[in-house]
């Protein structure tokens, strides 16, 4: 599954997804979409999955790190 059109194809459906999702309020869009790719494309459902994975942990990566900034800065003002 290295195949680089694949990869382009899942990167921007899950940016869209994502959107989507933000915009209607599921956070479990991405596996409905995930479930109609692997009805046709098992290979793109995979890398569609893991792009969304990836995306999904590094927005809670980054909000894990805006709690923890707040948090100091409200400790250090006390």
């Amino acid at each position: 599954m290295n195949d680089p059109a694949v990869t382009e194809m899942a990167n921007k459906l899950a940016v869209e997804c994502l959107a989507v999702q933000k915009e209607v309020g599921d956070d479990r869009l991405f596996m409905k979409v995930g479930e109609v790719l692997g009805a046709s494309s098992q290979t793109l459902e995979e890398a569609f999955l893991t792009a969304i994975r990836t995306r999904m942990a590094e927005i809670q990566g980054r909000d894990f790190l805006v709690k923890q900034i707040k948090a100091h800065r409200a400790n250090k003002a006390e």
